[in-house]
């Protein structure tokens, strides 16, 4: 039998026991004892080289794995998966049925279960062990390895009932521990178990140790990226929160020199509402001290008069700003006097959900004051009511300047004191003022019409209002509403008691009633009546016509209709008798116009089916038998006088002045047959 045969064992990797067979099979041929001795020889190197290529392959199977957790440190993502391929690894390369790694508690002063592989029991899987209980809490507290073989059997440990349940449950025999080590420290063990009985060799032991040393440099790697991590997201959050003060700062800079600005070239508290508007967002609603609207840029809605009023007095008791829901709110004061109130409303409903530090210019969320509010929103909201006392006061003393200047020249074209000279022309042009030019004169009335006749309320006289206007009182708001419209007209103003009186470029004295009573109206919160006439030209026809915008005023507040504003033009008959011209072809043309251009038109005779109508009481059947037709012929004729006059036409104020028409009309020259 030739030593050819152990190495064809060897080569495919036969187990120990076929190393017998060349052996046997020598005997059995009657072989000389020398061949034998050969053979015998050849079995024990064979059996040797075996052994060392199994120690070799083992240890090339435990180097791989120490590569592959080696690898798995260098890109560690997850120590979570780095510690379960550890303890895999370490089940697979120990030949164990169970391995599993617990870490040290430092709270709570004993280890627990951090990973498991090959486990079953739940109760195993969340074991803690006190230190110096158990095989592991003796690894954990002396940091020296220890195997048992036999681990219920073993003496040397200190077994405590509810570790051996958890371990019986497992059903292990044969455990080995190491210890996780960082520098000096014990910060967990490393195991590998069987559920029979089975010694460790010395080789597995080191090898459960390079394992554990690995894990211990997981643990470690992953602390260090967490404190890096933690470290980098304070840097950051560190590097927005200077950034966002840095915004503010510029934010708050940028604020101060446009409201600067404003105030250098004249601006109003409009100018001051959109820069407020461009850099914090929203929308701004500037008040007066009676609560009126000055002015208001953006979405500003609705507002509830109460809820801003208490806020405004909470914003003056406290000098700062105050938050009612969507809106905050400053109060604007020049010392003890209150100006007006400055409301900022916020949120989807102004501007889409921009808030205070969140605007045009600037969209990182700025150093936020300890109610929620942005500390530099706040002292931009608070600068721009100091701002605008400011421009409230210039306005109001520019104003009562102006409202003197316009007050006196237009004082002396209502009394008619030198209308033809030049300084009175000289005096004009200054103001800006072409008195040969068509203007219209109105005069609004604004306070209690009971009150008028009582000796308190002055008719006639110079206007002391301009001297010291109360900014608080009705007549000294209305002063200051007229005063900035005339200047801005290029018109005229003068107050007399509870009339302030205009002198407005124009050629429509009713549009400009109408509208005078609707502005001024708004602006003190309560009716004005307004009359007006003109259009004159030359200071000569200013009183005059004072006359009777004054009249007209006083028609409409006879008529039911105060707080409206009309000319003589828009009053109907009452103005043909209080009108200068009397224009009775206007006010035909102004109450029957469509019907008689009708009837021109098509030769009908709704004229006449009117006149028949009032004549009989408004009678349908009557007006039939006098015209002699068909009640539905009258009833189709007066739909289409309906239609041709407008809803309301038979209404007594209407049917009133239809019927004075229809009897100027039969007056006039011509009329028979119309």
């Amino acid at each position: 039998m030739s030593c050819t045969a152990f190495l064809e064992l060897l080569a495919r990797e036969a187990p120990a026991v076929e190393f017998e067979a060349p052996l046997v099979e020598a005997r059995a041929a009657g072989a000389p004892p020398e061949v034998l001795a050969e053979l015998d020889r050849a079995k024990l190197a064979a059996l040797r080289v075996r052994a060392l290529l199994e120690r070799r392959a083992r240890r090339e199977a435990e180097l791989s794995a120490l590569f592959e957790t080696a690898g798995d440190l260098a890109g560690l993502r997850d120590v979570n998966a780095v510690l379960e391929a550890i303890v895999r690894r370490a089940r697979r390369l120990l030949n164990a049925d169970v391995s599993y790694m617990t870490l040290h508690d430092a709270e709570r002063g004993d280890t627990y279960m951090r990973v498991t592989d090959g486990s079953v029991s739940a109760a195993f899987r969340t074991l803690r062990l006190p230190m110096g209980a158990g095989l592991g809490g003796l690894v954990a507290q002396t940091g020296t390895p220890y195997a048992s073989a036999d681990y219920f059997a073993d003496e040397r440990f200190r077994h405590q009932r509810h570790i051996d349940v958890a371990v019986q449950e497992e059903a292990l025999v044969a455990i080995l521990g190491v210890p996780m080590r960082l520098g000096a420290e014990i910060i967990g063990v490393l195991f590998a178990a069987n559920r029979g009985a089975r010694p460790f060799a010395q080789e597995e032991i080191a090898l459960l140790g390079s394992l554990a040393a690995h894990a211990a440099v997981a643990l470690d790697n992953a602390r260090l990226l967490e404190e890096t991590r933690t470290a980098l997201g304070e840097l950051s959050s560190a590097n927005r929160l200077m950034q966002a003060r840095s915004a503010a700062v510029e934010r708050a800079a940028q604020a101060h020199d446009r409201m600067t600005e404003l105030v250098v070239r004249g601006g109003g508290v409009e100018d001051v509402a959109a820069v407020v508007t461009d850099i914090l967002g929203g929308a701004l609603i500037v008040l007066d001290a009676g609560g009126r609207r000055l002015a208001a840029v953006g979405n500003a809605g609705d507002l509830d008069e109460a809820e801003v009023a208490g806020a405004a007095a909470a914003s003056r008791g406290l000098g700062r700003t105050v938050r009612r829901g969507d809106l905050w709110v400053t109060s604007v004061a020049s010392g003890p006097e209150i100006l007006g109130t400055l409301v900022h409303r916020t949120g989807a409903a102004a501007d889409g959900g921009r808030h205070p530090g969140e605007g045009a210019a600037d969209h990182r969320a700025p150093e936020r004051a300890p109610d929620g509010a942005s500390g530099t929103d706040q002292r931009i909201l608070e600068r721009a009511a100091v701002v605008t006392a400011l421009l409230l006061l210039f306005r109001r003393t520019a104003a009562a300047a102006e409202g003197r200047v316009r007050g006196e020249l237009l004082d002396d074209l209502l009394t008619g004191r030198a209308v033809d000279s030049d300084a009175l022309y000289g005096r004009a042009r200054l103001l800006g003022v072409d008195l040969d030019a068509p203007h219209v004169l109105v005069v609004a009335k604004h306070g209690d019409p009971a009150r008028r006749g009582r000796p308190d309320f002055p008719a006639h006289g110079r206007a002391a209002t301009w001297e010291s206007p109360d900014a608080g009182s009705v007549n000294g708001r209305a002063a200051f509403w007229a005063s900035s419209d005339a200047a801005a007209r290029h018109g005229l103003v003068a107050a007399r008691g509870e009339e302030t009186i205009l002198l407005l470029p124009g050629a429509d004295p009713g549009a400009a009633a109408q509208r005078v009573a609707r502005e001024l109206g708004a602006s003190l919160g309560a009716p004005v009546t307004a009359g007006a006439a003109g259009p004159v030209q030359g200071p000569a026809t200013v009183a005059g016509a004072y006359a009777e915008a004054r009249r007209c005023a006083d028609a409409l507040v006879a008529l039911g209709r105060a707080g409206e504003g009309a000319g003589s033009g828009e009053l109907g008959f009452v103005g043909l008798l209080i009108g200068r011209d009397r224009d009775v072809e206007g006010f035909l043309d102004s109450v029957l116009g469509p019907v008689l251009g009708y009837d021109r038109r098509r030769g009908t005779a709704l004229v006449q089916t009117l006149e028949a109508y009032f004549g009989t009481g408004s009678n349908l059947s009557r007006t039939a038998e006098r015209l002699h037709i068909h009640v539905n012929t009258v009833t189709q004729r007066l739909d289409r006088v309906g239609r041709l006059l407008g809803e309301g036409w038979q209404s007594p104020e209407r049917a009133l002045e239809i019927q004075l028409a229809l009897r100027l009309n039969r007056l006039r020259p011509g009329s028979e047959g119309r």
